[in-house]
């Protein structure tokens, strides 16, 4: 029996090595990141069933002038954070690369007319092997990177998950790796204000990724810097935005729904599912 074509993710990765960190708990009990944590856990149920390969474009691969593909058959540990407790810079994630995933993203975006290169050092950061020490606890999902292009545009990410889409029909699971927010000086900060501006934006954006038009929903979100709010929970730039697009052109004419939301401090992050 064929096997059906996998939807494609966008998921938020958190702040930092946070699932191996303890935080304070609520009145209720509850640490800031315990529903982000369960959402990762409980998602490899959701999805149903095992891809032969991932293919992973993060948010913090994001310099290069073309997408990129990782081609490190065991990536090494990417530790891109700063000034968090020494035993998180010895956390271990050892899958596997597809180095056949590789080469076939690279022959699809050549298909389309889009330039790519490859990167055989490469290790996962953690916009990678975080969410992943949840989703794939045992490591045992060979996973592939690629990055962004170092323009953040809506328009060529866009194209490059068109490109990419074909992977949903060879058993290939597309997960974008990002936030929907990311203002770093505000992240830990209560602010009202902010706070509402966060909220408007999250629903825009929700309403953006359900239009069951993918012309639409692509036109759309290449005004995302016209919303009033949306420059407000992206600082200093919008690297953790720009995976959302890849995921929305690899969803074709799939329409998206916001699956998983949140907050931190009153600023909602929120997962997407395609298909």
């Amino acid at each position: 029996m064929p096997q059906t074509r996998f939807p494609v993710y966008f998921i938020p990765h958190g702040g930092g090595p946070w699932p191996f960190m303890e935080f304070p708990k609520d009145s209720a009990g509850k640490g800031p990141w315990d529903e982000l944590g369960a959402f990762l856990r409980g998602l490899d149920g959701e999805i149903g069933r095992r891809p032969k390969a991932v293919l992973v474009v993060s948010g913090h691969w994001e310099k290069e002038p073309v997408p990129t593909l990782s081609t490190a058959p065991k990536p090494p540990m990417l530790f891109d954070y700063y000034n968090f407790p020494p035993h998180t810079y010895e956390l271990s994630y050892p899958a596997m690369n597809s180095l056949e995933l590789a080469a076939r993203a690279r022959q699809l975006l050549s298909d389309a007319g889009i330039a790519s290169a490859e990167d055989p050092a490469r290790g996962f950061d953690h916009g990678v092997f975080i969410p992943f020490m949840l989703i794939y606890p045992d490591a045992d999902v060979p996973i592939t990177m690629i990055s962004l292009k170092n323009t953040l545009d809506v328009e060529s990410h866009v194209a490059i998950g068109e490109a990419l889409a074909p992977l949903r029909d060879e058993d290939v699971l597309i997960i974008a790796s990002g936030m929907t927010y990311h203002n770093m000086p505000k992240f830990r900060k209560a602010d009202a204000e902010h706070v509402a501006e966060a909220v408007r934006f999250d629903d825009w954006l929700a309403d953006v990724i359900a239009d069951p038009d993918p012309k639409a929903r692509a036109d759309r979100l290449a005004t995302w810097q016209d919303n009033p709010d949306a420059l407000a929970c992206h600082v200093p730039d919008h690297d953790h935005l720009v995976p959302l697009f890849v995921a929305a052109g690899a969803a074709g004419g799939d329409q998206g729904a916001r699956i998983f939301t949140t907050d931190f401090l009153g600023k909602p992050y929120s997962a997407y599912r395609f298909g």
